[in-house]
């Protein structure tokens, strides 16, 4: 995959794969787009790099938006900041950043990457440390296979900065989280930083072309008046890693508790079944992210696989924040990569962590 660059025809398709990759969560990529076209309109260069060009002592860091997406409607990120937490890692590692990689790919977080690429003139690789996005800091690839998130640099709009050493991944994130959540529940960062043989060989590569080509195809199936949803799943039966993918059911929703809390949105949505899904009932839960899909005693799908959901109509993604009472959707889950599935990443990101009482079974064999 060579490496290229983002330009404005790139970008629609682009925030529909991040929307879709988000898997409800992430933070809506609007707003993150929105400050990326501004960048591209106003001429920035930005590189989206091979992840097999960097060179094994390259250094990489991850920036993101952390918090609630219910909250990031309304307190959006800080490019400024985010360029500051940056500054920060380099001075902390006493090291200049040479790429920056997205920590998730999916949400706001898959596009503000390429916006402080732009900021910096530094390049952004293809690929990203969850494939998805997840609520929480340790539930990166990079962790899991041996990155430390400390130290993790977070500030708000205001200039107040807070660095976070931490013994483990996990206890990272607690501490972060009881800052983000003091910072109002949004607040920017920069963590993982690594070198280029490590981004290499634990992160999830070549997310945003992915994001980039699930977009398209659903762009494509509706340019030529056909089922997006059908332009979907031939998309994942011929695309890089071969990933099944199914409409797990359709729907309107009945039901929604959602609540900002303990800095997540978390909740559970309940879908009342319509057309082939008649007289059934599917519930999804979620914190920030769709975590699973049940229908009465049967699982249709867990984390760490995707579960998306789509507008029936034109199948374009839903967030959490997004959801509404009367709603008529289509529910799709999606296989993810293997280095997603071993025994270390389904320990940190597995159904088990999120108090779900199923063992962890692929999506290609639940349904």
């Amino acid at each position: 995959m060579p490496t290229m660059k983002m330009h404005l025809d790139l970008l629609p398709d682009f925030l529909r794969g991040t929307a879709f990759l988000g898997t409800g969560g992430g933070g809506d990529p609007y707003v993150g787009g929105l400050i990326l076209r501004q960048k591209l309109e106003e001429g920035a260069d930005i590189t989206i790099m091979d992840p097999m060009e960097l060179d094994d002592d390259d250094f990489v860091v991850s920036v993101a938006n952390m918090g609630a997406p219910t909250v990031m409607v309304e307190k959006i990120p800080s490019a400024h900041a985010m360029v500051a937490c940056l500054r920060s890692i380099e001075r902390e590692k006493g090291r200049k950043a040479t790429a920056l990689i997205s920590a998730e790919a999916g949400g706001i977080n898959g596009t503000l990457p390429m916006v402080i690429g732009a900021m910096t003139g530094l390049p952004v690789v293809d690929g990203d440390g969850m494939g998805r996005a997840f609520p929480e800091l340790q539930m990166c690839t990079f962790g899991v296979y041996g990155v430390p998130a400390s130290p993790i640099v977070l500030r708000d709009e205001h200039g107040n900065e807070v660095i976070v050493r931490a013994r483990s991944n996990l206890e990272s994130e607690w501490f972060a989280r009881v800052v983000c959540t003091r910072m109002g529940t949004k607040s920017e960062i920069a963590l993982y930083s690594m070198s280029g043989k490590e981004a290499k060989e634990t992160g999830v590569l070549y997310t945003t072309t992915l994001a980039m080509e699930i977009g398209r195809s659903i762009r494509e199936a509706r340019e030529t008046q056909s089922d997006p949803f059908a332009g979907l799943q031939q998309y994942f039966r011929t695309s890089r890693d071969r990933r099944f993918c199914t409409v797990l059911f359709e729907g309107k929703v009945v039901d929604l508790l959602r609540e900002t809390t303990r800095g997540w949105a978390i909740g559970r949505v309940i879908f009342e079944g319509i057309g082939e899904s008649v007289g059934e009932q599917l519930e999804v839960r979620f914190q920030n992210e769709f975590l699973v899909a049940q229908q009465g005693a049967r699982t249709l799908a867990m984390v760490p696989d995707l579960i998306c959901i789509l507008d029936q109509e034109n199948a374009e993604p839903i967030t959490t924040e997004g959801l509404k009472y009367g709603q008529r959707v289509r529910v799709v889950g999606v296989s993810v990569p293997p280095v997603m599935r071993t025994p270390e990443a389904l320990d940190v990101f597995g159904p088990k962590y999120f108090g779900i009482a199923d063992v962890y079974t692929p999506i290609e064999e639940l349904v």
